[in-house]
């Protein structure tokens, strides 16, 4: 449906299209067709050329987009000056949460969601006006501080709305503003992310979802104290702390796995048989990785056998196989999971596999057959 004038903001440049009801019926899009805006109802009207009908458009909605895209030109000013060089990448507004994108080669690492959010906020609580004219394109080209969010209505105008916001960002922009940022309520950066080739995202929120959010996290930084026995403000320090135990844990589990390990090494090597020339030593181990028995075998020289095979569990049954003769431990492990089930391979003088549909002391009486 087309209408001889209407205040339904058609979709584009990122925004939404209005929400609201035309005659009655409930709006579901606005679009823009050849210059002319096109509303698409929930069923067909009862109505004719040349009717009057009566529009309302949803005023929560639209106040969330302005909103929404008044805070774009917030985050990508602070993008301004927080990177060397940046482009326009794309910008979006969605039901919980708005991404902005700025054509960069820098990295997410590069940049702190926290500085994005205390420069936005500061714009927001500064109150600065926000102020929209008409500016001849190519006057507007020109000027190398204006950034252009406009698609491709660009290239069939010759005159464009630039939007104004302070001395803190300039851009030909064609969406719905509020007066004063400071209309815009909290912002809340979500995160900084590189989602493609020479793009850094920002997300955020504003409003009631900006205030959801940061309730939601202080709940659960609340929470995470309370468990580990201390304050909000000590919680980092105290992760840390745990991260430090844990580690060194991890380290003297590990020193022990591999003495534990060398222990059954030592006691294997006194019961070894001989297959086609080569000395095997195959046997179970307990209370280490395959990753960790791998490391080991690697790691042995060739007076501890020709071929060694060890069998353990780690969630499944896995196998490990090292060999310094002729035999090939892809292999060995070929046979074994033919056998058993599973997969695996690698090198022919390394080689591991898992998943074996068996416990280890049957793998290990299927190796030592005749």
């Amino acid at each position: 449906m087309t209408l001889e004038e209407t205040y339904f903001y058609a979709e584009g440049g990122g925004q939404p299209a209005d929400r609201g009801t035309v005659a009655g019926i409930d709006v579901v899009d606005v679009q823009k067709r050849d210059g002319v805006t096109v509303h698409t109802l929930a069923e067909e009207p009862d109505i004719g050329a040349g009717d009057t009908v009566e529009g309302s458009v949803d005023e929560s909605f639209r106040t969330y987009s302005m909103r929404a895209h008044t805070a774009s030109h917030v985050i990508y000013g602070a993008g301004r000056k927080l990177l060397d060089s940046h482009g326009y990448g794309g910008f979006d507004i969605g039901e919980d949460s708005i991404r902005m994108d700025f054509a960069t080669s820098a990295s997410d690492d590069d940049l702190n969601p926290l500085t994005f959010q205390r420069m936005a906020n500061e714009v927001v609580w500064d109150g600065l006006s926000v102020d929209w004219y008409g500016m001849g394109i190519e006057r507007a080209r020109d000027d190398d501080r204006i950034v252009f969010n406009l698609g491709d209505d660009v290239d069939t105008t010759d005159t464009v709305r630039i939007v104004e916001v302070g001395d803190w960002d300039i851009s030909a922009c064609g969406g719905t503003h509020v007066r004063n940022t400071a209309e815009i309520g909290p912002i809340k950066v979500l995160g900084v992310s590189n989602p493609g080739a020479d793009l850094v995202r920002v997300e955020y929120a504003v409003g009631p979802a900006a205030i959801n959010r940061q309730i939601d996290e202080t709940r659960n930084a609340t929470r995470a104290a309370k468990t580990l026995d201390t304050s909000v403000d000590d919680l980092a320090r105290r992760a840390e702390q745990l991260l430090e135990e844990k580690q060194s844990l991890q380290a003297e589990l590990d020193e022990l796995g591999e003495e534990l390990l060398d222990a059954r090494l030592a006691a294997l090597a006194e019961d070894t048989q001989t297959r086609d020339g080569d000395e095997w030593l195959v046997g179970t181990v307990n209370a280490v990785g395959p990753n960790t028995v791998a490391d080991r075998i690697g790691e042995l020289g060739d007076d501890t056998a020709d071929v060694v095979v060890l069998v353990g569990t780690d969630g499944s049954t896995f196998i490990v196989v090292g060999t310094g003769g002729e035999t090939d431990a892809n292999a060995v492990i070929d046979d074994v999971t033919g056998e058993f089930g599973g997969g695996g391979g690698g090198r022919p003088t390394l080689a591991q596999g898992g998943g074996l549909d068996a416990n280890p002391d049957s793998v290990v009486e299927y190796l030592r057959r005749d």
